[in-house]
């Protein structure tokens, strides 16, 4: 039963009245930023105005515009009312002192089109106190409101350079940089961490000049530095939208004008597959593409930990009826269009195992999510500590046939995976208590002090050589060297543009 926190954090915007919660105390729907609406569309994020009195921060703030998903509700729900007027943050944390705790940041997932930080599974209900640290879930721009190039679309006419939701994201940062103390937390020892289009955030972050000195180490799950759409592609994306408007002006028509626009563009065939909507590289919030910018060392001496699920694409392959019957002949022609016709054989030559599908999924899986991971490990070994994972335990959905698939890792990252409704994806019982603990462990120890060696599981650092790795949910955590390294190689000759999502 919630009960009202007699104690006032107070910020600089102004006093907030939280509620407490499974031991925690929570700030709720706290705006990092002014309203991204009317004018300020498309507009770079501005600092959040003041209030009087005390705001109340029970509840969730309104979420991005966006499309309900089966993974949102696999995860738990997406509380919250859909609007522009989106830029919220979330606070949890064992209490308001000044004990300085270590901060974590979640960015949350969702292919940039949907998610919110007050997903059921980011519930902080079991790391917060398990670790005694701050946890803060944030909300930022999506889809055709966060990242959509209009700019190069109509010639600098309109505001928006598609990567308005990354700005977004390290407003929400700059604010954890001077408020958070007021919730127990260490400005000075903030972990940025997310999944999926989240971790590729975080893999955009890494590379981000304006969000130097916001992060002082990152956590990339399923997603890494082989982000940045160029701005002649994102254009077109743009001039997409301005057709179907069909006149209308951009700058004030409603946003469910916009978001049905964006639902076709979505649903419509796409020549390469991939995320038509992602940050662009529009030359100030991310200069060139990110792997590039950390190569060159933009997060010197931040470690950084990143890993991917083993089977990560079997999460968007298991409804797909055509790709399921795939042939020899369809596999390869496939692969051809993913990586072009000439590095095609050379592709399948190195995944042998399984059918058709099987191998599909496979390669698809290295692709969008092992290979990025592996390269933003060997990259930035150079400049800080760097650590590799993969998960491997099982979802027992659809009588296995998930697999260790995308986005199953969540529910153990946050201990989540035992909340009413979440045991046919998650799974349950002992092994699954111990590797949410092992796993939280890990997560914790990293945030407070960039390794996430615990007292049980000591992890090797990753380097080039030995790769080091350690395996989650197969059996005991363990380390193992270079996993699936003739698959991880045969990527380098395939060109970087068509490495990622």
């Amino acid at each position: 039963m919630d009960q009202v926190v007699s104690a006032i954090a107070e910020i600089a915007q102004g006093k907030l009245q939280g509620v407490a919660r499974d031991g925690v105390l929570r700030f709720n729907g706290i705006p990092y930023a002014k309203p991204p609406v009317g004018a300020l569309r498309w507009q770079a994020p501005e600092p959040a105005e003041g209030w009087a009195g005390v705001r109340d921060a029970a509840h969730f703030g309104n979420i991005a515009p966006q499309v309900a998903s089966a993974a949102g509700a696999v995860l738990g729900g997406t509380p919250g009312t859909r609007s522009e007027d989106c830029l919220y943050l979330n606070v949890q944390t064992p209490a308001c002192d000044g004990a300085k705790r270590a901060v974590m940041v979640w960015i949350h997932g969702g292919a940039f089109v949907t998610g919110a930080g007050s997903v059921g599974t980011y519930n902080g209900k079991y790391i917060v106190p398990r670790g005694d640290i701050v946890l803060v879930t944030i909300n930022y721009r999506l889809g055709a409101f966060g990242f959509l190039n209009l700019r190069d679309a109509t010639d600098r006419k309109l505001p928006g350079t598609g990567a308005e939701g990354l700005a977004d994201q390290i407003a929400a940062l700059r604010w954890v940089k001077e408020n958070i103390a007021q919730f127990g937390g260490d400005p000075g020892n903030v972990t940025i961490f997310g999944e999926s289009a989240g971790g590729m955030s975080v893999g955009a972050l890494l590379a981000c000049p304006a969000a130097r000195g916001l992060f002082h180490k990152a956590i990339a799950q399923s997603g890494a530095s082989d982000i940045g759409t160029a701005r002649e592609t994102s254009a077109k994306v743009g001039r997409q939208i301005l057709e179907k408007l069909d006149g209308a002006d951009p700058l004030t028509v409603p946003w469910e004008a916009i978001l049905d626009i964006q639902k076709a563009i979505l649903e419509a065939p796409r020549e390469s597959g991939g995320m038509p909507f992602s940050p662009t590289i529009d030359g100030n919030i991310l200069p060139r593409r990110a792997i590039e910018l950390v190569a060159e060392g933009s997060a010197a001496g931040v470690p950084v930990m990143t890993g991917t699920t083993r089977d990560e694409w079997k999460l968007f392959t298991i409804a797909a009826q055509n790709i399921k019957t795939l042939d020899e002949a369809g596999l390869r022609r496939l692969t051809a269009k993913l990586v072009g016709d000439e590095h095609a054989d050379a592709i399948l030559a190195a995944y042998t195992e399984g059918s058709p599908f099987d191998r599909w999924n496979d390669i698809n899986t290295d692709r969008t999510f092992f290979v990025p991971a592996t390269r933003l490990l060997d990259i930035q070994a150079k400049h800080a500590p760097v650590y590799g994972y993969r998960f491997d335990w099982p979802s027992p959905a659809f009588g296995g046939a998930l697999g260790s698939c995308h986005a199953l890792e969540l529910g153990f990252t946050f201990g989540t995976y035992r909340v009413k409704g979440a045991e046919p994806f998650f799974g349950s019982g002992e092994k699954a208590e111990a590797l949410a603990e092992a796993m939280m462990d890990a997560w914790i120890c990293f945030a407070k002090a960039g390794n996430p060696s615990t007292d049980g599981t000591a992890w090797l650092r990753y380097d080039g050589g030995k790769r080091a790795t350690m395996i989650f949910g197969d059996g005991d955590p363990h380390m193992t060297a270079a996993p699936n390294e003739a698959r991880r190689k045969v990527w380098d000759s395939v060109p970087v543009a068509r490495i990622g999502a």
